[in-house]
């Protein structure tokens, strides 16, 4: 029996988040179930009953066990599994700035690089088209947010400090997005910005899912044509 069972759909940035959360600690115990979001399978009885606000992802134990929001369910899994993305609770130091960099990442990234993505990557699969006030909005907030982060960057390789964390991963599936969007640009322009996103994607865990990611996705496009 596997250790527990993801529920999550393709093309989720909150189900990536703990898909590379699993590849970097090199963990696959675990069975992955799709849910159709486009057919509102999120919305379902059965997904209710796992998550009260009819989102994904899901994670469920045998035992009981159910927990959901991605960056809860990665922290939770780093714990449980000791994966090497969390300071040690013994450094209070490291684990303060790392709290700071998650509360960074979800305040001042996550909201308008959701937005781009929604508008720009998720209306293309609706059949709608985007609303580019919204987009232009959010694309001001987010490259205001990396003009601090490149004077931030200037003096640490990543966003909590000297090592890699979850606070890094959980930039990954937004920021591919805002590149499939066509804004790759507001991170390849700002030397200490790229260079971190260099030093991320090119992990060797994440670099292979995000391959195998791509091959799939090119894969189901040539299966609709």
């Amino acid at each position: 029996m596997p250790a527990f069972t993801l529920y999550g759909a393709r093309g989720s940035t909150n189900t990536d988040r703990v898909r590379l959360t699993l590849a970097e600690g090199g963990f696959t115990d675990y069975d992955l179930v799709l849910i159709n979001l486009q057919k509102g399978e999120q919305k379902s009885e059965e997904n209710m009953k796992r998550h009260p606000w009819g989102k994904i992802p899901v994670v469920t134990f045998p035992d009981g066990f159910i927990i959901y929001e991605s960056r809860a369910i990665c922290k939770y899994l780093a714990r449980k599994y000791s994966f090497p993305l969390l300071p040690p609770d013994s450094d209070v130091e490291a684990t303060a700035l790392f709290d700071q960099a998650q509360s960074e990442e979800i305040l001042y990234f996550a909201d308008p690089a959701g937005k781009i993505a929604f508008e720009k990557f998720g209306k293309r699969f609706m059949g709608l088209p985007p609303d580019e006030v919204v987009v232009s909005g959010a694309l001001r907030s987010v490259e205001a947010f990396f003009d601090v982060a490149e004077r931030l960057l200037q003096h640490k390789d990543y966003m909590a400090g000297k090592n890699f964390t979850l606070a890094d991963i959980y930039y990954i599936p937004l920021i591919q997005r805002l590149f499939a969007s066509g804004y790759g640009d507001v991170i390849l322009s700002r030397k200490a910005v790229s260079a971190w996103w260099d030093r991320v994607i090119n992990r060797p865990a994440i670099s292979k899912l995000l391959a195998a990611d791509k091959e799939a996705m090119a894969a189901a496009a040539a299966a609709r044509k």
